[in-house]
Order: C-alpha cells, then structure tokens, then sequence
C-alpha cells in the first residue's frame, strides 16, 4: 500500500490540465507512442470538439524512482464551473492534488474554487505553473499569487510545460515524495467508494471505485450499501488506457468492477461497496448531494418517444451523476422531463450528448431556477416552473434564491462588470485586490438572473479576463410575477417564465417581436402577445397570408369588391378559431439569446 499515490488534477478552464496528464502518460510509458494523441484522456468527440473535458477519466501509471516502483492513479478532472460536481467526486478518491495555474494568465476563480474543495478533504497540494514556454509567462507574479493563496514556499512551486515536457520528470517526483499514501486497514471488512460509473453495451454497467479498507475479489459477492443489490463480481481490474483485469484489488488502490448490472438506478456514484460474508458496518461518509442550479424541460419532438427519452436519460445520467430528472407535462409540448443541470454549459452539453449518443431529437424549455411560493392559507410550494406558480389571488409572496457571486478581473473592467452586476439586481457586498491589477468582486445577486447569459455577457465585457464561480446563500423574498405567452389568447406554458415586475415589460416585449419574426406566416393572422395574469403588456401581429381575392373584378360597382373581402374576412375569422400554432424549436432557442 505504502506503494500507491492517488492524485487528480485541478485547475481553471485551458490552464493545460489535458495535455500535461498526456506527458505524464508519456513519460511512465503508460501508452506507446503508436496510442498517443492529444488529450489522450478526453475520448467523448465532444470533448475533443470544443476543447474542454466533460467527464472525470481515471487511468493508472507505473513509475519507478531509486529503482523502488511505485503505481500512480490519476484522475483527470474537468476546469468549468459547470462540472465541478464531477470535480468533487473525484477529490474524494484521492490523497493529493496537483493544482496547475496558467504562467501567462495567473489565478483565476475556477482555480480558487477547486482549491477549497481540495483543502475541504486535507489534500496534499503540489502547485505547478504551466505553460512556461510561452512568450506571455509571467513565472514570478503568478508564484506571488501562488504563494498569497496556498501560503506554501516559493521553492515548492514547480515550473513545468505540457507542450515541451519541461519539469515533467520534477512532477512525478513530487508526487511520490509529497503525497502521502493511502491510509485503510487491509483486514478490516471491505468498503469502496464508487467515484464514477459508465454504461458498456455489452457489459452492462461498469463502476470505478476506490477501495477504503479491505481488499476485493474475483467472482466474491458483493453488495451495494445505498441500494441493497446483492451482486457476483464478475470481472475485477485496473483502469490503464484499456481496462486490465486482476484477481484482487487492495486496501488504496483504484479499480472498476463489472457485476452485469443491467438497470441504471441501481449504481449511486458515492455509493460504498462491501462483502456479503463480512459486510461492513456502515458506508463512507463525506460525499456531497449534487445541487442543480438550472432547471429546465426536455421534451421529444415526437410524443411517442417518450419511453426512449426515458432511457436514454437514466444512461446519461450513468455516467453524468449531475443531472438530475423527473416526468412532468406541458399541454403544449406533451410528455418529457424536468430537468436540473449545473449551469447553461451543462445543460448544451446534455442535449448535444442526448442528439449524438442516442439520437433524440429533443425540444428545450426555457431554463428557469427552482422557487418558494407562500399562499394567502400560509402553505409553502416549491415551483420548478412558472406554470406551477399560483393565481396571484391565492398567492402571499414568492422567495427566489439568491447567491454569493465571486468575480476576478483586472482592474480596467471593473466598471463594466459592476454595471453587468448592478442592471442584473446584484448587490456589491466586497472589493478587494488581490494584486495591484487584479480585483475581486463580491455580488449577492438572484440565481434567476445568473441563468442566461449572465456568464457570457461577463467573458465578453471583460475580453475573456473575468472569472466567475458562485455559492447559493439561501432564499429570499421577491417582486415577481408569472409572464405568460399567448397566441391568439392561448397561454403557450413552454414559453412562460417568471421574471422581477422590473424587466417584465422589457423582457414581454422582445420576446413578441423575436417571435414575430420565427413564426411562419399561416393564412390567418396570428396574434402574439405577452401577459400578466389577464394584463396584456405587449403585442405584435403575425399578419396572415392572403390571396388577392378582388384581382377578377375589372370595373363595375366598389360594393362587389367589398362583398368578396368581407367573405375572406369571415373565412379568415373562421379559419383563426380552428387553425393551430405550430412553433418551430428555433423560438423556444431564441428565447435563451434574446439580447
């Protein structure tokens, strides 16, 4: 045991986390250089597609130093605020941290927030500075930085560049020197805790854990401790670049099993693994319930796939222990799911996930975050979406939730960003700086405003300098009221949402005139217009097709021309009574980038 370092990687989004686990695998030969490509580790197209890592991936190392070897496990992690759930569960499988920070872009939230996450669970932490071969490094402010935010020696800093393999060597050195070994008792009863679970077709479910205490065995039999399933462990192994399979797996060390478990439901990531003949008395504590920031409806276009949709959903959530979903319905839209995600990233990322790996095609709802809503009778109800909300006659007050905004940007952009802050309903609460450029901000401002754009509004006002990372601080109450979209008088609930009384007037009013302009025109008018409780506060007109029903009268009487359009008015009366709506997808999209 005294043998094993276990170790992820945390950092802010492109600080070069990727590419330097690809040298790490380089250089313990873990994969030849036939297997080598860039961002070895990101295998979901997506992930290599957009250039950012989604998911968590474990994978082991062998490394020999003063002819002593030793086995590495690391655990690549994701940088986005929107993944840091994936962050945590891969913290608690390890022993020590390697925090990597961009030479050329010093500290950023991203950083700061895994970092506590890190030190919540007493990790060791090694800090490097990447990217020390380019142009733009500024190697001695960032080591301030550094050392302002750890407290650490200047000494401990270790310069490294995943592009040149510079300081590779240095690293994994430290990493056996610094990190301390697991700590478990190999004769007490087993427990593993399950950091990460996949689907396989063929397999079934496979789930990666990390053994606390105890050993594990081929073909023993197992038990799941949250759901009480009784399994054989078929297959038992560690995770190289192609899973290896073993007899046993010991007290510290990071393995899968496979147990031909079919159903989704029955793995829970954090969940502990024990032996039947000697269980262990209780599971592994210290494992954070997900908490999804966003909520919004995913629907099939077609209502028969709904069945589908839900499988495809439980296989997701599998191997995106995130996303949390449960069935609701919406008159316009039929049968789908209610959905929680971690952040607008998250949620692109699952209906791209759910269009590529399964092939549903899916409509979106409007993203919107969970309220409490008090009635006149004094009962409380939570509300994921607006059409929940009740009448305003029955309705006291609503509390919306509000969070602890932390934003870091150099100097120049502070009065931009406060404006950002300030037109979303945000309070300034602190303004500190960290260095004589850099400033953090610190805004208590509404969830419900964060939503959107409020992120890329941020990127784009601070040329991509300011970063961002929140905490919710609880709820409270507010001015707001349910807008309601109608088309000819029909409320379309897909489209409603709930909004401050403030920007209501705003918001109804760009949301016609964006859906005037998607609707395709019928051959009757179609009126669109924005409501608040039987209040109509904007309107716009989708005007009807027509046919120029007078082109056959040449001459005569005006009366014979006003006989033939006042019959295409009735018909056109009658047809707007019968006739249906059908809105496209790009309305319910253009709704989310209405600026």
């Amino acid at each position: 045991m005294k043998h094993i370092r276990n170790f992820c990687i945390i950092a802010h989004i492109d600080h070069g986390k990727s590419t330097l686990a690809d040298r790490l695998l380089e250089y313990t030969n873990t994969v030849t250089k036939r297997e080598s490509q860039a961002q070895l580790l990101d295998d979901m197209d997506l992930e290599r597609e957009r250039g950012i890592t989604i998911k968590s991936h474990a994978i082991q190392m062998d490394y020999v130093l003063d002819g002593q070897p030793y086995v590495l496990n690391l655990i690549d992690t994701p940088g986005h605020v929107d993944f840091s759930y994936e962050v945590s569960r891969s913290i608690a499988a390890c022993e020590g941290a390697l925090l990597i920070v961009d030479a050329s872009q010093g500290i950023q939230a991203q950083t700061i927030s895994n970092l506590y996450l890190a030190l919540e669970n007493d990790l060791e932490i090694i800090p490097v500075l990447n990217k020390m071969d380019l142009p733009g490094a500024m190697p001695e402010e960032v080591k301030d930085q550094i050392v302002e935010l750890i407290g650490c020696k200047r000494d401990d800093i270790l310069a490294a560049s995943g592009k040149t393999g510079l300081g590779v060597h240095e690293i994994l050195e430290a990493i056996v020197k610094r990190i301390p070994a697991p700590v478990g008792d190999p004769d007490a009863p087993l427990q593993a805790l399950i950091f990460d679970s996949v689907f396989n077709s063929f397999r079934g479910i496979i789930a990666y854990f990390k053994v606390v205490n105890g050993e594990i065995r081929k073909n023993t039999k197992v038990k799941f401790m949250a759901t009480g399933k009784e399994y054989i462990a078929d297959e038992v192994g560690t995770l190289k670049l192609s899973p290896v399979p073993k007899d046993v797996i010991k007290t510290g060390d990071v393995g899968y099993i496979i147990s031909g478990i079919k159903e989704a439901r029955e793995v829970k990531v954090g969940d502990t693994i024990t032996l039947i003949e000697r269980p262990a008395t209780a599971g592994i504590q210290g494992f954070e319930e997900v908490k999804p920031m966003v909520f919004a409806g995913i629907y099939p276009v077609d209502t028969d796939d709904f069945e589908e949709l839900r499988e495809s959903m439980a296989k997701l959530q599998l191997n995106d222990a995130s996303l949390v979903f449960e069935p609701e319905s919406s008159a316009a839209l039929g049968f789908g799911f209610r959905c929680g995600f971690l952040g607008m990233l998250h949620m692109e990322i699952i209906q791209e996930r759910l269009e590529r790996e399964f092939d549903m095609t899916v409509i979106t709802t409007v993203p919107n975050v969970s309220y409490l809503a008090y009635t006149t009778k004094g009962d409380e109800l939570q509300v994921h979406n607006p059409s929940d909300l009740p009448d305003p006659s029955k309705l006291d007050f609503v509390e919306e939730p509000y969070i602890k905004a932390n934003i870091i940007t150099k100097s120049e952009f502070v009065g931009p960003v406060m404006s950002l802050c300030i037109q979303k309903r945000g309070t300034i609460v602190n303004q500190s700086y960290l260095t004589s450029d850099r400033v953090e901000l610190i805004f208590e401002m509404p969830m419900g405003e964060i939503v959107f754009d409020f992120y890329d509004k941020l990127k784009t006002i601070s040329k991509g300098y300011a970063s961002f990372d929140y905490t919710q601080i609880g709820y409270r109450q507010s001015d707001l009221v349910r807008l309601d979209i109608r088309l000819n008088g029909e409320p379309v609930d897909a489209l409603s949402s709930l909004i401050h009384r403030s920007n209501s007037y705003d918001f109804g009013k760009k949301i016609c005139e964006k859906l005037k302009e998607l609707i395709p025109r019928q051959q009757f008018e179609i009126i669109v217009q924005a409501s608040i409780g039987a209040k109509i506060i904007a309107r716009e007109t989708v005007k009807a097709l027509r046919k120029d029903v007078t082109a056959k009268c040449y001459g005569g009487d005006i009366s014979r021309k006003r006989k033939l359009l006042e019959k295409q008015k009735k018909g056109k009366k009658r047809m707007r009574q019968v006739g249906n709506v059908e809105i496209p997808q790009s309305a319910f999209m253009a709704v989310l980038k209405l600026d």
